[in-house]
């Protein structure tokens, strides 16, 4: 038998890892494992004195063994039991031992490290790993994607009559930078019943964000270029794009925050305002990317643009301001082929009456 105890011993995480078994308590308190289930390894020591920990008593599964073993969770004999869900060395994976910080069981991230706990346990045992921990922000990104989508209520499409969509089975073929998902499926049909079963292909990332930087006084916007690999393996005479700031949204953080981050990071510019655009999905057929598009609000002088990107992910961007008039002359002529960039454009000509009364009256 084994103790699971911290995070581990989290409803949420119970059951995605198909646990059950007695509660019991181990003395002391938990500290630091502010991650614990999200990064490797950064799970909360116990301190000794004061205070009651609950733990519960199962019986090892092999999904439990094979989420230990990625996630580096060390069984420790604490007590007279063997205990999972502790640091493995006696401070805690990055906490002082002079100043532990209590575990923070409010403000943890139960939904997104249960869902990240699911995904490992269903990737197949022939996977090494090394290898899905080397993913661990990929997937981390994937499932927090999918708990946006779950939050989130679009207006219905066609008929509400149940059952609307069965997954048979679900594989993952290909996991790099991207993953491919391979899925079986029925779903309701608009003349109604079900489909017959299908399979489809579908490549996988974590949601992104995409920020059009538009100063509404000067009425000028901030573009930037890049080489993109995508136009350069179609075989593209010029595979160098007009875009505008764009990334994924990191783990634990918002659409809005992301557009921030990113708008200095790749332009180098502080937003004033953010004005939500038209998310979408970009192509549904084959991607599960969602995009959150936005108008960044921004003062955009003369001189702002420049050369910026992170050179520790090979980005090299050049930027470019650009008086909104040229922009839409721009599209008219066919040099705007960015997707989100060309949806983001033709919104703001649609708002930009509007937008300029708020923010410049």
């Amino acid at each position: 038998m084994t103790l699971v105890t911290g995070p581990l011993a989290h409803p949420a995480m119970l059951a995605a890892l198909g646990l059950a078994g007695t509660p019991v308590v181990l003395q002391g308190k938990l500290a630091g494992g502010a991650e614990a289930g999200i990064v490797a390894g950064d799970w909360p020591q116990l301190v000794e004195g004061a205070g009651e920990v609950a733990a519960l008593r199962v019986v090892p599964t092999p999904a439990l063994h094979r989420y230990a073993e990625i996630m580096q969770a060390t069984p420790r004999v604490l007590q007279g039991e063997t205990v999972l869900g502790l640091a493995a060395d006696e401070h805690g994976a990055g906490q002082a031992a002079d100043q532990p910080q209590s575990w923070p069981a409010a403000d943890w991230p139960a939904a997104l490290a249960a869902g990240i706990a699911a995904r490992l346990v269903a990737l197949g045992p022939e996977r090494p790993a090394q290898a899905i921990r080397a993913r661990l922000s990929r997937i981390g990104e994937w499932v927090a994607a999918q708990l946006r989508a779950a939050d989130e209520h679009p207006a219905p499409v066609g008929p509400a009559t149940e059952p609307r969509l069965e997954v048979l089975s679900r594989d993952e073929p290909y996991q790099h930078f991207f993953a491919v998902e391979h899925v079986r499926l029925v779903h309701r049909l608009n003349s109604g019943g079900l489909s017959v079963p299908l399979d489809r292909a579908v490549f996988v990332s974590g949601d992104a964000t995409v920020v059009l930087p538009w100063d509404p006084l000067r009425d000028r916007v901030l573009l930037i270029d890049q080489f993109r690999a995508g136009p350069a393996v179609r075989g593209d005479r010029e595979p160098w794009l007009y875009e505008t700031v764009a990334g994924r949204i990191d783990l634990n953080e918002s659409p809005e925050d992301a557009a921030r981050r990113e708008a200095y990071e790749e332009a180098g510019i502080a937003l004033r305002a953010l004005v939500p655009g038209p998310h979408h999905y970009p192509s549904p057929g084959a991607m599960a990317e969602y995009l959150y598009l936005f108008i960044g609000i921004a003062d955009l002088p003369d001189g702002v643009a420049g050369i910026g990107g992170l050179a520790s992910e090979g980005e090299d961007i050049r930027s470019h301001l650009v008086e909104r008039a040229t922009f839409l002359q721009m599209i008219r002529r066919g040099e705007i082929r960015n997707g989100p960039l060309l949806v983001l454009g033709l919104w703001l000509d649609a708002e930009a009456a509007r937008l300029q009364a708020e923010y410049t009256g």
